[in-house]
This record gives structure tokens, C-alpha cells and sequence, in this order.
């Protein structure tokens, strides 16, 4: 491995460590300053650590990969997340900043749903606790497959030694370095690396897809096409080959964002509800040049490798490949920071969340109320490297696939908070009980049909999308359990 992909990652790693370091002198006081950041956010670093924090690995392995599989086809999941994330900054975000506020000054998802539900208040903590940290470490898991398939692809033989793989170590370097600058510098942290690794992340993007069509071998766009045509027309085409449930399944991924602890939880640290529209604009401008860049790396990866005589065998990492092969030592360590980059942002932040949550919910709540702010802020800490150790166990598996891992989690959190966040903020009527079954039953129904199978082939046609039974079972359940029981006090006029 050439010194100059060395220099680039550990200039890298330096910097996210440094931020952690600055953010511990100024923001890991109390619980809700190691937690939230004291909701001091710019409109700027909560629109790319939203961002970043959701497009994690998959962007630059998981998306790309189906992409080159499966062509045009594919966009439709970057369509649907489009669509779904305009519509959570804009239903979501500014109710969720001021009701988080409004009630008790909430710093987690499970302690907003118990103060706006207050007679179901520990039922509540204790399920959506339980949720956020089951999902939470596969979904870690998946940003961990990501970091090991790296390191595999990139790296091959440099770690084997001492029984070590280059998998694992991949996995070992990528869980150190996050848990670091976590670790140290808690929520301020990570939106602050968040903002720095989306800035990476959307160059990685524009670059790579405008030197594979137009470099050496590239041959352009007419080249391009014509080369994926004689392979196979499809590749280029939105529907042809494509279902109504293969659609369906694909468009409905932007459901998931309304139930996404570690991107909602943005917005309830921006600093003021008048930044949202700014974060807004920001956050969906580089999610639209990110997710074109993605999709024109897949699709035109694909002819760059049938015209060069290159063999994938894993279309995940034709990221790494490209990277490897098309650009001087310094640019390829660049673009592995940038996939790092991808996987960090989202691991760190989905650390925190579960942390959070383990410490609020779980530790403060049973065992010690009259716990210090000090002590929450180091029991915090604790829990990041507790949860971050069990998702190393969950990817120990090398042939885990990432975007299948982050497709489970995405939606039981879809189903499972999707429905009940969005009708707690809009919908007066909604009360505990309600709140209780849409939680239980859209989390239930997902993992049912993922372990029947369903999500990968329902009733002798293709598979469907285990967000969508999942998400509908639970706002049914809400909007019927909510209409025929009746919590008193709970049912309180709700403004903007």
C-alpha cells in the first residue's frame, strides 16, 4: 500500500480525534450538553450531521452496488429517501424542536414520548429504550461491515497476522477511532465530525463519477451507455423489469426517515426553530448531489468494468476498487476517508443515540434517579463502548451485506417510531396506549416478516419491503387504540 493513501488516512484520523478533543472543552458538562450539545447547532452542521449521519456506508458501498447490479432500477430508493427527507424537514423538524422543549425539555426520543404521553410515561421509556438499542446495534453492525470490507478490499494482507483479519481489523480501527472521538466529545463531537465527513463524502461523490466517465477508459457518456445497452438494455431503464411491488418496496425506504432516532434527534438540537428552513435547503441540496453521485457511480462503474475486463466479485466495493485503481495514492486516501467518512458519521451518531438512551432511560429512570450530571455524562460514555462492543460481535460475520443490515434496521425504526412521531406532533388525539401498540406492533410486524421471510419473496412473486406492513400495522394501530381509549389529560391541543 503506497505512503501517500497512509498520509491521507491518518490525517484523517487526527482530525475527527481533534474535534472529539475540542468538543469535550466545550460541550460534555451535563447530560444534555454531552447528549444534545446544549441544542446549540448551526442550521449548517445540523443540516450535514442529519445528512451524514444518514447516509452511511450504503451510500458509497450498499447503493453503488445495487446500482451496478441492477441499473436505473435501483434509483428508486434514492428517489424515495429524496422525497421522504424533504418531507421530514418539513413536518417533522420544526415541530419537533419546540414540543421537545415545550415538554420538559426532553433530550432523547423515548423521554419527548413519555413527557407528551405522562400517564403512560415508563411504559413508554422502557419499550421505545428497548427499540432504539436492539435496531440500533444491527444498524452499527452494518456501518462495521462496511469499515471491514475496507480494509478486506483495500488492504488485503496487510493485517494478517497474529489471527487477525484484515476484515476484523477493519472493523477493530474503524470502532477505535469512532469510539474516541465519541467517547471524548459526546454529542457536539459528532455533529461537528458529521459536518466535516459530509463535506468529504459529497466531493468523493463528484469526483469519482466524472473521472470513471471521463478519464482514461472512461470513454464518456455515449460510450458509456452504448456499453451498457449491448450488456443489457435494462441497465438504463427506470421500470422496464421493474414490479409494482419491486417499486413499491424501493420508493417506500423514505418512510423510514420519520422514525430515525439518530437523524430526528438534529433536530431537536438546532439552535433555534427559525434555522430549520436554512438546514432544510442545505441538508437536501447535498442529499441531492450525493445520491446522483452514488447512482451514476454504480451505473457507469459498471460499463467502466465490462470495457476494461475487470472481474467484480463483490459489486459493494467497486467504490474501493475505482478508488484503488484510477487516482495517485494521496486522491485514493482521500476517497477511502471519504467512505470512512460515511461509515463513521453514522456509527458515532447511532452510538450516542443508543447511549442516550441506555443512560436516560434505562440507568437514570431504574437505578440511579438522583444520579449527577457527571455521572450520567460518564455512565454515557460507558454505554457508547457497551453498545459499540455488541454490534462487533453482530458484523463478525464477513459475508454480511450492508445494505441488506441497514435495510432491517431502517425499517423497524421506521415502523416503530415513523408513525407514532409523526401523529404525537400532529395529531391531538393521539394518547399513550396508542402510542404504546403503534410502537410494539410496528416493530413486531417487521421482524415477523423479515423471519418469515417476506421481505425477499411474498406469495410466489417478489419480496416486499418489510417498512410497508410494518409502518401501516402501526399507524393503525395508533390512530384505533388512540380513538377507542381514553388517557385523561392527555388529550392537549398541539400548535406549531
Amino acid at each position: 500500500m503506497a505512503i501517500g493513501v497512509w498520509i491521507s488516512l491518518i490525517a484523517y484520523f487526527a482530525l475527527m480525534i481533534a474535534i472529539g478533543v475540542y468538543a469535550m472543552r466545550t460541550a460534555t458538562s451535563s447530560s444534555e450538553d454531552y447528549m444534545l450539545g446544549g441544542r446549540g447547532l448551526s442550521p449548517q452542521v445540523a443540516a450535514l450531521s442529519a445528512g451524514a449521519s444518514d447516509m452511511s456506508g450504503w451510500l458509497l458501498l450498499g447503493l453503488p452496488g445495487a446500482m451496478f447490479v441492477s441499473g436505473l432500477g435501483s434509483a428508486w430508493i434514492g428517489i424515495g429517501l429524496l422525497v421522504g427527507a424533504f418531507f421530514n424537514w418539513t413536518l417533522v423538524a420544526p415541530r419537533l424542536r419546540e414540543q421537545t422543549v415545550h415538554y420538559g425539555n426532553a433530550i432523547t426520543i423515548p423521554e419527548f414520548l413519555a413527557n407528551r404521553f405522562p400517564t403512560r410515561a415508563l411504559s413508554l421509556r422502557t419499550v421505545s429504550a428497548i427499540v432504539i438499542v436492539v435496531f440500533f446495534a444491527v444498524y452499527t453492525a452494518s456501518g462495521l461491515v462496511a469499515g471491514g470490507k475496507l480494509f478486506e478490499s483495500a488492504f488485503a494482507g496487510i493485517f494478517n497476522f497474529g489471527g487477525l483479519s484484515d476484515y476484523a481489523a477493519g472493523i477493530v480501527i474503524t470502532l477505535g477511532v469512532v469510539l474516541v472521538y465519541t467517547v471524548v466529545g459526546g454529542f457536539l463531537a459528532v455533529s461537528m465530525t458529521d459536518f466535516v465527513q459530509g463535506c468529504i463524502m459529497m466531493l468523493a461523490l463528484v469526483i469519482m463519477p466524472a473521472v470513471v466517465l471521463f478519464g482514461e477508459g472512461g470513454g464518456g457518456f455515449s460510450q458509456a451507455s452504448q456499453t451498457l445497452n449491448e450488456v443489457d438494455p435494462t441497465l438504463l431503464s427506470w421500470t422496464e423489469g421493474l414490479t409494482f411491488i419491486g417499486w413499491l418496496s424501493a420508493v417506500t425506504w423514505g418512510l423510514g426517515y420519520f422514525g430515525q432516532p439518530h437523524i430526528i434527534v438534529r433536530f431537536m438540537a438546532i439552535r433555534s426553530l427559525k434555522d430549520v428552513p436554512i438546514a432544510r435547503n442545505i441538508g437536501m441540496s447535498w442529499m441531492l448531489i450525493s445520491l446522483i453521485g452514488a447512482i451514476s457511480l454504480g451505473v457507469f462503474g459498471r460499463a467502466y468494468a465490462v470495457r476494461n475486463g475487470m472481474d467484480v466479485q463483490d459489486p459493494e466495493t467497486i467504490f474501493i476498487i475505482l478508488a484503488d485503481l484510477l487516482f495517485h495514492p494521496l486522491i485514493t486516501g482521500f476517497l477511502y476517508a471519504a467512505l470512512l467518512a460515511a461509515i463513521m458519521s453514522t456509527i458515532s451518531s447511532q452510538l450516542l443515540v443508543s447511549s442516550s438512551s441506555l443512560t436516560e432511560d434505562f440507568y437514570r429512570l431504574f437505578l440511579r434517579k438522583e444520579a449527577s450530571e457527571k455521572e450520567c455524562v460518564t455512565v454515557g460514555r460507558a454505554c457508547v463502548v457497551v453498545v459499540g462492543l455488541v454490534a462487533t460481535i453482530i458484523a463478525s460475520n464477513p459475508d454480511s451485506q450492508v445494505l441488506g443490515l441497514v435495510s432491517n434496521a431502517w425499517a423497524g425504526f421506521g415502523a416503530a417510531f415513523g408513525p407514532l412521531i409523526i401523529l404525537s406532533l400532529m395529531w391531538s388525539r393521539t394518547n399513550g396506549a396508542g402510542a404504546i401498540a403503534g410502537m410494539v406492533v410496528g416493530a413486531v410486524t417487521v421482524m415477523i416478516w423479515i423471519s418469515l421471510g417476506w421481505n425477499g419473496e411474498f406469495m410466489g412473486g417478489p419480496g416486499v419491503y418489510e417498512i410497508i406492513p410494518g409502518f401501516l400495522a402501526s399507524f393503525i394501530a395508533i390512530l384505533v387504540v388512540s380513538s377507542v381509549t381514553a388517557d385523561a389529560g392527555e388529550y392537549q391541543h398541539i400548535t406549531r
